[in-house]
């Protein structure tokens, strides 16, 4: 599926414009950090109520299509800086996580596991 899709059927806000209309071909979700490096397969879409830089570190790491920063939490200082270097897109919502993810799946975004 296209993230332009995606933005536009979540009516996701970009933190920053433009945003490259890629492919995704999976999501995950989860705040553990260790556990998006060690599970979330490449080209997914992560699903976080995290917003510090270090998300991005680990976004750029996994080869991420995009991170959604669910939930309306804000963006720590330096978030956008990062994503912009490392050139990973990111959204906000003021929807819960729980939410974000439903939504995916009822696009047709499933859940993929690194390696499975």
């Amino acid at each position: 599926m296209q993230l332009q899709a995606i933005i536009e059927a979540l009516s996701l806000s970009a933190c920053e414009e433009p945003v490259e209309n890629s492919e995704v071909r999976g999501g995950y979700c989860s705040d553990l950090l260790s556990d998006v490096m060690g599970k979330a397969a490449p080209r997914s879409i992560w699903v976080t109520n995290q917003a510090h830089p270090n998300v991005i570190a680990v976004a750029s790491l996994i080869d991420a299509a995009a991170v959604i920063i669910a939930g309306g939490i804000q963006l720590e200082a330096g978030t956008m800086q990062k994503a912009r270097e490392m050139a990973i897109p990111v959204f906000a919502t003021d929807m819960p996580a729980f939410e974000v993810v439903g939504r995916l799946y009822e696009l047709g975004v499933r859940g993929t596991v690194r390696g499975v």
